[in-house]
This record gives structure tokens, C-alpha cells and sequence, in this order.
């Protein structure tokens, strides 16, 4: 059995002596000697690298990609029997703990004070005396409504970094209950529970369900001192309402790490707005277990037993 490695991340992983794994360009095509490979994992190929190794490598059984979301290789074209795995759980230390950065950011208003900075201002309106509880405003998680639209792994792993701050914590989900000792409640309570959120916090998969998940409606059920961050998807915002929401003071600004579009486009309004938090795709990046997570399942395939975090299709 042959298994395709990326050379984009090392990984020091250990496979079965009747295993040949191989190292390939993640911006290349796949060399003509390894397209007999039955598995290939898969972290930061190009879109051209993936619809290529889709058409020539006939013999493929299992595609693992590294990435939370499978968007990219379920894009590519890959024939419906490869069995395809993603990389959920292992951005959920990464993911969450840039989230929380990026809700502090916009609690204490660091966008704000990065722009007098660079001006060489003194901006005194945010420092010295204020008050505790300021009415109308987010400034704190003391006792602020945070509510996690996705609630999965990154969820579960930053609801309680919140909770230790003082916020109190719902979840949204499709399948309401208790996860992670936390209240998950149905997409259709959004009516309810928006109205009373002082932060927003998308993470959701980008799928044809979740497409502009967030749009003009569920921002207008936002209180205007509200922030909207986004750690899971851009195709899940609809990144010209929230613009037009932030402008209008519909909302108070947002804090975004992913785009429909990226890099996220020079000429978008977002960039000059000072109540937007923008960030690179920072938050993940770092898949932490990869080479577990590969020796598991690829074990798993072997032997016929049930593979972790199959992509439904």
C-alpha cells in the first residue's frame, strides 16, 4: 500500500513495513511513479493540485485531509466511493484560542488603540477611568451573553475559557441538547436568543446549508452594541451585510478570520472600517495529533474497522 504525504507539515509518523508512505508537492502534480497511491492526505494543496490528483490517481481509497472543514477535497472532484476523513478536533486548541483573542480585542477595543498607535495618538477616550458597567456597550465578558453559532469541538473547547471569565454561554446547533454541560438550543430559537447576545460567535462548516448563514435578517435581531466574530468559514457570512450593518450601527463592529474570498480582496470596504477586526485565516493552521490521527485511521482501513470523522457525502 502507498500512502502520499504532503511535504506542507512534517509529521513524524510510523507506518507498517508494508507501507511505502511518500512525501509529494502540495502545489504540484503528483509524479506519474506514485499515482498507483491508494491513500492520500491532504494539508494546504492547491485548489489545481487537488483536481488533478482527483482525475489521475485511479487506485485511491482514502483521502484524510488535515483541515477541520472538507470543503476543499469534496470541491476537487474525487470519485464518491473514496472514503474521505477530515481533520476535526485537531484545530480545536488553536481555533478557540484565537477566537477568544479576537472577542477580548473587541472587548477592550484594541482595534482602536492599534490605529492611534500608528497615529501617534494618546487615545485618552480609552484609557484612564471608566466605568464598570458601561449600559449599551460590550466591554467585558463579566456577565456578557455569548452566543456560539456551531457548536462542535472548537466550541466545546472555548465555552469554558469564556465561561472563566464571566460569560454566559449558549450554543446553536441543528441538534439541540446538552453538550460540553452547556445548552445547545435549535437554529430556529436564533429569534429569541439574538436579540439578547452581546457577542456572536460563528463556526460553522461551509456546506450548501450554511452558505450566508448569517445574513442581513439575523444581524438586524442584533442589539447595535453587538459584535459578530468568525473563526469557522467566510461562505457562512455574508460579508456585505455585516459591512452595511457596521456602517448603519446596526451592530458595533466585527472580528473576522475567514472570507469568501481569499486573500481577501484589496478593494473591500472592510479593510478601512475601524470597527473590523481582520485576521489572515490565523486561527487554526497548526493541526495538533495530525500523526495520530493518520496512524488511526489508516490502521482503521486496513484492518476494516471504523474510521474517526468520515465525511458524509
Amino acid at each position: 500500500m502507498k500512502l502520499l504525504l504532503p511535504d506542507s507539515i512534517d509529521l513524524d509518523l510510523t507506518v507498517p513495513t508494508d507501507v511505502t508512505a511518500v512525501r509529494y508537492a502540495v502545489d504540484a502534480p503528483v509524479p506519474d511513479e506514485h499515482t498507483d497511491a491508494e491513500a492520500l492526505v491532504v494539508w494546504g494543496n492547491s485548489a489545481p493540485q487537488l483536481r488533478d490528483s482527483a482525475t489521475r490517481l485511479p487506485r485511491l481509497r482514502w483521502i484524510q485531509t488535515l483541515a477541520a472543514g472538507p470543503d476543499a477535497v469534496l470541491a476537487a472532484g474525487f470519485q464518491p466511493d473514496i472514503l474521505i476523513t477530515s481533520g476535526r478536533s485537531l484545530h480545536d486548541l488553536t481555533v478557540a484560542e484565537h477566537a477568544l483573542s479576537l472577542i477580548l480585542a473587541a472587548a477592550r477595543r484594541l482595534n482602536l488603540l492599534i490605529r492611534a498607535q500608528v497615529g501617534h495618538r494618546w487615545a485618552g477616550e480609552l484609557g484612564g477611568l471608566q466605568p464598570v458597567a458601561p449600559p449599551g456597550t460590550f466591554r467585558t465578558l463579566r456577565g456578557a451573553n455569548v452566543t456560539i453559532w456551531g457548536f462542535g469541538g472548537i466550541a466545546a473547547t472555548l465555552a469554558p475559557h469564556l465561561t472563566a471569565l464571566g460569560a454566559n454561554v449558549t450554543g446553536i446547533a441543528r441538534h439541540p441538547g446538552d453538550r460540553a454541560g452547556y445548552q445547545v438550543l435549535g437554529v430556529g430559537t436564533l429569534p429569541t436568543v439574538l436579540p439578547t447576545t452581546d457577542v456572536l460567535v460563528m463556526i460553522l462548516p461551509a456546506t450548501d446549508e450554511t452558505r450566508h448563514a448569517l445574513s442581513a435578517d439575523q444581524l438586524y435581531l442584533l442589539p447595535s452594541h453587538a459584535w459578530v466574530i468568525n473563526v469557522g468559514r467566510g461562505a457562512t457570512v455574508n460579508e456585505s451585510a455585516v459591512l452595511a450593518a457596521i456602517r448603519a450601527g446596526r451592530i458595533a463592529g466585527a472580528a473576522l478570520d475567514v472570507f469568501e474570498t481569499e486573500p481577501l480582496p484589496i478593494d473591500s470596504g472592510l479593510w478601512d472600517e475601524p470597527n473590523v477586526i481582520i485576521t489572515p485565516h490565523a486561527a487554526g493552521g497548526r493541526p495538533i495529533g495530525a500523526a495520530a490521527l493518520i496512524t488511526e485511521n489508516l490502521t482503521a482501513l486496513r484492518t476494516g474497522a471504523h474510521l474517526r470523522n468520515i465525511v458524509d457525502r
